[in-house]
């Protein structure tokens, strides 16, 4: 074969290689969701679902009991899906969990007093920085503030002398 084929079918083979690799990090995250604890009613197991979504794997702590294969989160999952199909809502089992796991079995926390700070920091802390940002551009905007004193009139005279002269 000439280089020129060599060339052609290697450049082919990597753009192929490329593709491929873009194809596979476009993959959807796989759910730790067994066959055995889906419901039978799809229904059922849509709202099982997106509870699961919402709340945290006191194991793994950043994600869903839908994503963690850990132990405790299928036993989560499997309780969840005990309590759908007893005929609670969804309401009634995010506090059961939470009366029995505490408010950090959420993913997203509930505005309540106690949990005020958690949501309120982010906004305050905003508002701090554009209110120091303010304060800096204001303190560079005034002469006074970088330290050049005005001139005296002896000073002023001269330097309208220069100006005249140059």
């Amino acid at each position: 074969m000439s280089a020129l084929t060599l060339t052609l079918s290697r450049s082919v083979r990597s753009c192929a290689g490329l593709i491929l690799l873009c194809l596979a990090s476009l993959t959807i995250a796989a759910h730790a969701v067994q066959p055995d604890e889906m419901l039978g009613d799809p229904a059922l197991e849509a709202r099982a679902r997106t509870l699961s979504r919402e709340l945290r794997c006191m194991v793994c702590q950043n994600q869903s009991i839908d994503d963690s294969d850990a132990p405790l989160a299928r036993d989560l999952r499997i309780l969840v899906r005990e309590r759908l199909t007893a005929g609670d809502n969804d309401g009634q089992v995010i506090d059961y969990l939470v009366s029995r796991y505490g408010e950090f079995v959420l993913l997203k926390p509930r505005f309540a007093w106690h949990t005020a700070l958690l949501w309120a920091a982010p906004a305050v802390l905003l508002a701090l920085g554009a209110v120091m940002l303010l304060a800096l551009a204001r303190r560079r905007a005034s002469p006074a503030a970088a330290g050049t004193p005005a001139l005296t009139p002896e000073e002023q005279a001269r330097l309208d002398r220069l100006a005249r002269e140059g």
